[in-house]
């Protein structure tokens, strides 16, 4: 998985830069403050050769490089601060609390890190946990911000305790993205243990270390492009017009809300997206459809998308401008329980395609099956009502019933406090039965037939 993560993500996210000093003008195009928080090893085997000097010797003079070319930058959006751990205390004795927040987040303390980073000399033990839990305090709260963790160090956990746990919790509650960790002179057989932690970068040597390090913050402070289609009944990406929303998989936080947009030239618009997450996201279609889990890539134009195939269903009722409430329709996916959409008569309504169970809420209710096919429309139409008023002498308890020769079926029950009441029914044969309020017996139950056409009004009256 390292080799994965190295070989794609070094080879896309460097390309020419490899050759390049990091330019200042490309880092910062985001609106929201990006706080980057250096979390340095200075534990005793920081000490050791490599290469041209000590790990520690070459790590505070490329660091040092990069935050001189950082300082460069005009009104820049983010902010940096410096954890350093194993620098406190000797070993032996092991002290696994020897992690401090040396340097916390400011907008003028680049001279800050940059001094206390040559101050800097190896002793202690390598409590890489302990200091990405204390991480979680070192950024204050803030809405807007993207918090970024870049682990440096030559050794594993020292502490008996689970760096990889303490990264997951982190990025779970939001604290920061996916970490970034840059292995300096690392053993081999050491390196796996960091695939869990974050994003793994060995620096094998002194060069590499130095692209390494100007890569990550690059990635960090750039958001990429990408462009989300919606394949529609054509093949091509030419669904739009749908809210969409993506979050952050690990997090399960929201990231972008928006209306998905053709541009002028009626392709998908262009996003700006941090490389940084994992998305995954949801269409909100009827139904909604999920855009399935999808890395960025900076450097490159990410294309993330799904299939939105969809007819449309038309609720028509002639006639029924006049009425004062128009009837709507419950409309299900077929098989399930779950109310998917309300839609009103006389409107048009975009679902994918598939077969719906619709409840025509008039009286009585009808419930259809439809069947909605890619690029057509399903014309699904009702007669218009009649206006029904029951007149009663007294008030008392009774129900209507919708007649077909051989069978009745319930429609509604009258108020049994109201003499005079006004239904709209849809056209057929109905059968009023009521029994006086006042009525004792069974046998003072009455039952009046009538019959309902579109668009007129009956009057029924019972004696």
């Amino acid at each position: 998985m390292r080799k994965f993560i190295f070989t794609i993500g070094f080879s896309i996210l460097i390309g020419p830069i490899l050759c390049q000093k990091v330019t200042p003008k490309k880092y910062i195009e985001s609106e929201k403050l990006t706080r980057i928080l250096f979390v340095l090893d200075a534990s005793n085997s920081m000490y050791g050769r490599w290469e041209n000097g000590t790990k520690m010797e070459i790590a505070q003079r490329l660091m040092n490089s990069m935050i001189d070319s950082l300082s460069e930058i005009q009104d820049p959006n983010f902010q940096l601060a410096l954890r350093v751990y194993g620098h406190q205390k000797p070993v032996p004795p092991q002290d696994c609390n020897d992690t401090k927040l040396e340097v916390p987040f400011n907008y003028k303390n680049l001279n800050r890190i940059k001094q206390k980073i040559r101050e800097l000399r190896p002793m202690g033990t390598t409590p890489i946990a302990r200091s990405i839990l204390s991480a979680a305090g070192d950024f204050p709260s803030c809405e807007n911000c993207r918090n970024i963790l870049i682990l440096i160090t030559d050794g594993v956990e020292a502490c008996d305790e689970d760096p990889c746990k303490a990264s997951k919790i982190l990025q779970k509650k939001g604290i920061f993205l996916k970490p970034f960790v840059i292995g300096v002179g690392l053993e081999p057989e050491l390196v796996n243990s960091f695939d869990c932690v974050g994003s793994y970068y060995d620096a094998k040597n002194e060069n590499t270390f130095k692209k390494v390090l100007d890569v990550i913050v690059t990635q960090v402070l750039n958001n990429t492009s990408a462009q989300i289609n919606l394949i529609g009944n054509d093949g091509n990406a030419s669904e739009t017009n749908l809210p969409i929303i993506l979050k952050n998989i690990k997090s399960d936080q929201i990231q972008n809300m928006f209306i998905h947009t053709l541009n002028y030239k009626n392709l998908p618009d262009t996003l700006n997206l941090d490389p940084l997450i994992q998305y995954e996201g949801q269409v909100f279609s009827i139904p909604p459809v999920k855009i399935d889990s999808s890395y960025i890539f900076s450097g490159k134009h990410n294309q993330l998308g799904t299939e939105i195939v969809s007819g449309e269903l038309k609720l028509s009722m002639p006639g029924s401008k006049s009425l004062q409430y128009k009837p709507l329709a419950v409309v299900r996916q077929a098989g399930k329980s779950e109310i998917l959409n309300v839609q009103y008569f006389n409107s048009t309504t975009r679902y994918l395609s598939g077969y719906y169970e619709i409840d025509i809420l008039t009286l009585p209710r009808y419930q259809e099956k439809v069947l909605i096919e890619p690029g057509k429309t399903h014309d699904f139409i009702i007669p218009t009502p009649g206006d029904v008023t029951i007149q009663l002498k007294t008030n008392g308890y009774g129900a209507i019933f919708e007649s077909d020769g051989s069978k009745l079926e319930w429609v509604i029950n009258i108020d049994d406090q109201l003499t005079r009441q006004k239904f709209s029914l849809q056209p057929g044969q109905y059968i009023l039965i009521f029994r006086s309020g006042s009525a004792q017996q069974t046998s003072y139950s009455k039952t009046k037939k009538f019959n309902v056409s579109s668009g007129n009004s009956t009057l029924v009256r019972l004696p």
